[in-house]
Parts: C-alpha cells; sequence; structure tokens
C-alpha cells in the first residue's frame, strides 16, 4: 500500500510458501475473489495470510523456453491431502501495527466471506469445517482479535456452502442480511448482532441470486431473484419489515443492475432470447424507465438456425429438466441427422437461460450451420434450482447426472429426425468428465466424443471443491472407485478424443494422463492433442485452432 506517496510493506516472509493477500485464497471457491478488505471508513486492513507449507508441489513443466524444458511447481492440495493453512491480519496505518485474529485449532478449516462491523469494531467469519458440513458465524474483535461469539451454527447431512458475505443495514449497525440455503433454496434472513433471528424475508421454490442495500435508510433491499423463472434474473425490492416484494425489473429474460448509493436511479442491463441487448434507466421513486440503448440483431442478415427450448421429465417422474436444441439451417424433417450433445452437467453452471438465444454458444451456431443437431440438458446437480435440485449428486458424482442425460437422449430418440446411430457428446472441464463418463458408461449409445480438460479420477482434484461433492478418498472410498473414469476404460468403443493444456494448473495434465495409460493396459484407443503453454482454457488465437480441432473431429467420425 502507499502511505503520503510511498510505498509500504505491511506483511512480508521469505518463506516462499507463505503469502499475503492472495486473490486465490481457497481456490476461489465460497465466493471467495480476493484477499484483502477495507474498512468501512478505511481506518484498517484485513487480509489473508495463506500458508502453503503442508501442501504437496504438483509439477508444471513450461517447455516454451529457448533450450531446456522450465520447472514451475504449484502448490496443490489434493482430496485427502494436506491443505493450507489461512490466518486473517488487521493491518492499522496510524499506527503502522498488525494483530491476527484469534481463531484458534483447528487449522484446516475455511475462514470465508470476511466482513467488517459499520463501526470498525468487529469482524465476522463464516468459518466452515474442511468436513463442509458445518458452518459458524463467528464475530472477533478488530482491535485485539479475540472471539467474542459465535452467532450461529449451521449444518447440513450433505455440506453448507457460505457464497455471500453479510449485508449490514444502514442506519441500523446491530442488524444485518444473511444468504442462506437452509430451506433448501437460497434465502435471506435477517440477524441482529447477538445472533438472534429476527425473521426470514423470502422464501419459496426460487434462489435469491444477490442482494444489496441502498444507502437510504429506508429499510429495503433490492434483490436478484430467479422468482419468475429458474431460466430468469428479475429484481425486486424487498420491504425489510415485512418481507413484501415488488418488482423493480418486469421484462422477462436475464437483469443486470448497477444502482447509486441512494438506490433511487439504477441502470438495468437485459436480454432475453428475442432480445439482444437493453440497457434502460429506472428512477425507482417514480417508477419511471428510460432506454438507454437497444442493440440491434447482430444476425438480422443471416440465415439462423432455429432454436428450440423445453422440459422434459427426469426419471424421477416428477423434476423438469430444461433443454435447448438447435436444429440445423433450412431444418427437413423428414430428413435423419446427427446429434451432438454439448455437457457441463456441474455445480454452479446453468447451460439453459432466457438470455439472448437461449444462451447458445457460437459454435453451437458453427455445428448446426454444418448439418448437426446440437442438444444441451440442465441435469440435476447444476445451478440455480435449489440444494436438493443441486446435492442429489453428492458422493456420487456423474451417476445421476449422466441418468439425467440419457433421458434427454431417450427424447431424441423418439424424435423423427433424429439419426440415432450418429450421437455424439462434447464438454470441458465437469463437461469433460461428462463426456468420457457417458462414453464408457453408454457405449451402445454415443459413437463420438470429444473430452476438453478432463476430470478423470476425482482424488486428483482439489480439496475445497472435490470434497465438498465427493468427501474424501477415505471416508467415500467407493464412490471415488464408481466415479473413477480409470476403472471403466475397458468398455470404450466409439471413437474419444481428449485435449488437455500441458500446464493446467485446475484439472491438473495427470488426468486425462493416467485414462491413455488405464487404455493402453486395457487396448482400448482414445485419440489425443496437447495445447503445449495452455492452462484449464485455450484462449487467445489457438481458439480458434482448438475449435476446429473439434468440429474436424466430429466431421471425421459422426457425420
Amino acid at each position: 500500500m502507499t502511505k503520503n506517496g510511498k510505498r509500504i510493506c505491511i506483511a512480508k516472509d521469505s518463506d516462499k510458501n507463505i503469502s499475503y493477500g492472495s486473490n486465490y485464497i481457497y481456490r476461489n471457491e465460497f465466493g471467495q475473489k480476493k484477499g484483502t478488505f477495507w474498512s468501512p471508513q478505511g481506518n484498517a486492513l484485513a487480509f489473508y495470510r495463506m500458508d502453503e507449507s503442508n501442501v504437496a508441489e504438483y509439477p508444471i513443466v513450461n517447455i516454451s523456453t529457448n533450450i531446456i524444458a522450465q520447472s514451475h511447481p504449484i502448490k496443490y492440495p489434493m482430496a485427502g491431502q494436506k491443505s493450507h493453512t489461512t490466518s486473517i491480519g488487521i493491518y492499522r496505518p496510524e499506527t503502522n501495527e498488525t494483530i491476527y485474529l484469534k481463531t484458534g485449532a483447528p487449522e484446516e478449516r475455511y475462514l470465508t466471506n470476511l466482513t467488517w462491523s459499520p463501526d470498525e469494531k468487529e469482524i465476522y467469519l463464516q468459518e466452515l469445517n474442511r468436513q463442509q458440513d458445518t458452518c459458524r458465524l463467528v464475530a472477533y474483535s478488530s482491535e485485539t482479535g479475540e472471539r467474542l461469539r459465535i452467532l450461529f451454527t449451521e449444518t447440513h447431512a450433505k455440506y453448507t456452502e457460505p457464497e455471500f458475505p453479510l449485508t449490514f443495514i444502514p442506519g441500523k449497525s446491530d442488524q444485518f442480511l444473511l444468504l442462506s440455503r437452509r430451506d433448501g433454496y437460497r434465502h435471506i434472513y435477517l440477524y441482529n448482532t447477538s445472533g438472534k433471528l429476527i425473521r426470514q424475508l423470502t422464501q419459496g421454490p426460487w434462489e435469491v441470486t444477490s442482494i444489496y442495500i441502498p444507502d437510504n435508510k429506508k429499510n429495503t433491499v433490492y434483490i436478484g431473484s430467479t422468482e419468475s423463472s429458474p431460466l430468469e434474473t428479475n429484481f425486486y425490492v424487498v420491504n425489510i419489515t415485512n418481507g413484501k416484494r415488488t418488482p423493480l425489473t418486469t421484462e422477462h429474460g436475464v437483469h443486470k443492475i448497477i444502482a447509486d448509493t441512494s438506490g433511487q436511479y439504477i441502470i438495468d442491463q437485459y436480454s432475453n432470447h428475442n432480445t439482444p441487448l437493453i440497457q434502460q434507466f429506472i428512477d425507482t421513486k417514480s417508477g419511471k424507465k428510460h432506454k438507454i440503448f437497444s442493440a440491434e440483431d447482430p444476425y438480422k442478415n443471416y440465415n439462423y438456425p432455429q432454436i428450440e427450448t423445453g422440459t422434459i421429465k427426469a426419471n424421477d417422474d416428477s423434476t423438469d429438466l430444461y433443454f435447448r436444441m438447435v436444429k440445423p439451417l433450412n431444418f427437413d424433417p423428414n430428413h435423419k441427422y446427427p446429434v451432438i450433445v454439448y455437457v457441463y452437467g456441474g455445480p454452479h453452471a446453468q447451460m439453459i437461460k432466457n438470455s439472448w438465444k437461449w444462451d447458445v454458444r457460437g459454435f453451437d451456431i458453427y455445428m448446426a450451420q454444418k448439418g448437426y443437431i446440437v442438444f444441451t440438458l440442465d441435469n440435476r446437480g447444476s445451478a440455480n434450482r435449489g440444494l436438493e435440485f443441486e446435492n442429489i449428486t453428492h458422493r456420487q458424482l456423474g451417476k445421476i447426472e449422466s441418468e439425467d442425460q440419457i433421458t434427454g437422449i431417450e427424447f431424441l430418440k423418439k424424435q423423427p429426425f433424429v439419426d440415432t446411430d450418429r450421437i455424439g457428446v462434447h464438454g470441458w472441464s465437469f463437461g469433460g468428465f461428462m463426456t468420457t463418463y457417458l462414453l464408457t458408461h453408454y457405449p451402445q449409445i454415443f459413437k463420438t466424443g470429444v473430452a476438453g480438460g478432463p476430470v478423470i479420477d476425482w482424488s486428483f482434484y482439489e480439496i475445497m471443491y472435490g470434497e465438498r461433492y465427493m468427501g474424501t478418498p477415505q471416508n467415500n472410498p467407493e464412490g471415488y472407485k464408481n466415479s473413477n473414469l480409470n476403472n471403466f476404460s475397458k468398455n470404450l468403443k466409439g471413437r474419444l478424443l481428449l485435449i488437455h493444456g500441458d500446464e493446467d494448473p485446475v484439472v491438473v495434465w495427470q488426468n486425462s494422463l493416467s485414462f491413455l495409460k488405464s487404455c493402453i493396459k486395457n487396448r482400448t484407443y482414445p485419440d489425443y492433442f496437447v495445447y503445449p503453454g495452455h492452462v484449464h482454457n485455450v484462449i487467445g488465437p489457438d481458439r480458434v485452432h482448438l475449435h476446429e480441432i473439434i468440429a474436424r473431429y466430429f466431421d471425421d467420425h459422426l457425420k
């Protein structure tokens, strides 16, 4: 930081295993996106200290050197192994002194969603145990670091996942809002700083996606939610006293807002399947709206594929699953077309939304122009449908997700225009895992697949994400065995292309390489392509090459 124009170092360590203020604390899980937090009046800075001494080094090799490849190892805590530990420092520029919160044992837990009290005297942490089934809201003194009180403890048989810091109410420094999924959906709870629950502000079978409290002392909060539809995000004004909701945005679609500090003036940006983009100015006092910008249809002069959406029932006969189908240009219902299933399928992602063209990818449009049907289904385990919809996959990743994808295939097989002998699948990251899972568990269905950056063995994945959904290899050996695709490589019959960046720090290269080794042992024959120097996603000019590789592979083996 700087003081009087001079740079001041507030924390340093000669130990390379220790870092301060990292933006990558807990690998960006639990809503963590930064490692430093100024107090409300700027009198103190809270920061994370991360100690990775117990974490094993993972080899990353850079081959893009003049002569000899260079090793750049990273710290990568794999499931069931030792994790890094964290502590939180408080630095005061006025005294140039730092104290640390006395968080105590155990060391291996997650100190998440740091929040300053409005008077700067206290710091609140949502502390999660390593098993991630118990979360405590704890208050600390910012002046002494002492633990002051545990406000409440929240538990769940599977997992609890804090993702949002507290939001204090302007003019009421002893009350705050908390987002929790304790009733099965993410909703808002009003607490006081003694830990007493005053009331639940929102409830219903929908998710609150964001909150913003204007500094207008009017006892209101703005929320984004999926109340109108799981495919949409609209904003509402909620009265904190009685929970009454008033729509702020009324147009169908996915909205994002920026509000001034008073909350009276808002810029709303939204799109829906028929609307590319609209920006409008909203005066919340008068309710008047003024359109700032309206984008033209960028495809108005092009022959554009037809996109259909709908729902099908999961195999529980009750849960609706949303799908999107992109049909080829000049679609002929009497012709039989090959199908590419584009899949992600994992937590924190939703492929079908009521945004522009149903949130379709440009690559899907390209493949439809080449004569493919491109089909996408948001299976159970994906986002914005509530906790039960998401956590049904707990400790058995791949099983329920693939069952839902096969339900989508059964729907496709009933369509007279689908060539059931030419069905392929493609996905990246969790979608790469799903692609490989489907090729090895349903080889009679899928002729071709392209798996990018795939998780193959969840014991090779990091602990924060991996242990939340799978537990550890020690306490869930059967789950890890059943989701380890190396155990099913012998089933591979169709053509499968695996793609990986050789410097991937997220899904490490060991995943796909282990699958190759297993296939060699079992005399099955996948194809393989490596992007040297690339990390988890292939970006820049090489991304064009990536999509050419994918398109060619389907043209060669599916069309």
